[in-house]
Order: structure tokens, then sequence, then C-alpha cells
């Protein structure tokens, strides 16, 4: 099921913006135009909120707080403000993360696919299963068309981030952080060849099938 995310932007322009960025990437969304229209439609179906500062009514900052206690799901603040205190002041209120206008679009969907990973990651299913692939994430087994695939590390996180996102293309951003925390050997031609080498283990056990397809310039995901 795709996660639900409530924009709660004033300006159309930016709304419909992040709406159409969004649902290309396989996200539901949910739009309001000021803060008490978000805490109206905020509830249980939401998983992440992208929340700008600035609003009619009530501000972001007097909102969050409320937002929390009717269904405790990541907020992004978006925001023109670069100032380190109101950053501080925000996380301070519960602000899970914090992204200052205007912000590159790969950079706002790693941001929310680390924020929904953190968030499901407590509590999240084990097992993933895509078309004849089953990986369990307890015992980083990997069975592929009735076969055993032996994985190493990296090249299981790459299956896994891949099959956790799917429908949407995982970003290098996105990718770098989740395998390599941001270390300095993730850069684009180790990534291609953890991918090379996941295929051709995938392709051994299904020759018949491809499984991941790349998006050029931005990433990977699942072929449909």
């Amino acid at each position: 099921m795709a996660k639900k995310i409530l924009i709660i932007e004033d300006d159309q322009d930016i709304n419909d913006m992040l709406r159409l960025l969004l649902t290309q990437n396989g996200y539901e969304t949910v739009s309001a135009y000021s803060g008490t229209e978000g805490l109206l439609v905020h509830g249980k179906d939401i998983d992440l909120i992208l929340l700008d500062i600035m609003l009619p009514g009530k501000n972001g900052d007097e909102i969050i707080k409320s937002l929390k206690e009717k269904n405790p799901v990541p907020v992004i603040v978006t925001s023109a403000v670069h100032d380190v205190r109101k950053k501080v002041d925000m996380f301070a209120l519960g602000a899970d993360d914090y992204i200052t206008k205007p912000f590159h679009n790969e950079e706002l969907l790693a941001r929310i696919s680390v924020r929904l990973r953190n968030n499901t990651s407590q509590g999240g299913e084990s097992k993933l299963t895509y078309k004849d692939i089953t990986i369990d994430k307890d015992d980083y087994s990997v069975i592929c068309h009735g076969k055993q695939c032996d994985l190493s590390r990296l090249e299981f996180d790459l299956l896994a981030i891949l099959m956790e996102n799917i429908g949407r293309t995982c970003t290098k951003t996105s990718i770098y952080d989740r395998v390599w925390d941001y270390e300095s050997s993730a850069d684009d031609n180790a990534l291609n060849v953890h991918i090379s080498k996941l295929r051709k283990k995938l392709k051994e056990c299904n020759p018949d099938e491809d499984y991941i397809e790349t998006v050029w310039g931005i990433g990977y995901r699942l072929k449909k």
C-alpha cells in the first residue's frame, strides 16, 4: 500500500508542485492550505507530514504538538528561514527534519524515504515479497524462484530498499544513506558494481526474469 503524505502549504503553486512530485514517485497525498485545515485532515491514515512554517491562522510551529498528538508520524518542516536557532526551535517542538526552500526534489524525496523507513523499522514487516523473490530481514535470507540466493550485506540491503519501495524510484542519495550511511566509499561506481552483482545473482536463480531497472540520472527501481 502506498504511503500517504499530508502537505500543509498555503502557497497553491508549491502545494501543487509537491503533490505532483510525490504522486509521480508512488505516494498518495492530501493537501491542506492552513494550519487549522491541516489539523482537521490529519488522521491515522497519514504516514508523514510536510509542514510549512508560515501559514495563515495557526503557524506551523504552533500546530506541531497537536499534529503529533493526533498521530505521531514524522514531520518534515519546509521553510525559507535558514536561521539555525529557528531550526533548533522546530526540532525542540517535535519536528523530525527541516529542509530549507528552495530545495532539490531528489533531496526532499531522500529525506522522506529516510523518515518513513526510520518510522516503520521499529515494527515493520520482516518478510518482503516481490514477484518470486522473498526476503527475510531477520535472518538476511533471500529466496528467488524457489532457490536460496546468497547475497553480501550490501547486496541484501540494496534489494531490501528496492523491495520496501515497490512502485517508486529509489534515488542514489537515499540508497547511499541507507546502504552506505554516507560513508566515503559511496559513489556511483560502487553503487553500479553492487547493483550489477545483485542482478547477476538474481538472474542465476531465474534466467527468465529481469527484476531491477535503471532510472537514468536518478537511481533504481523494481520493474512493474
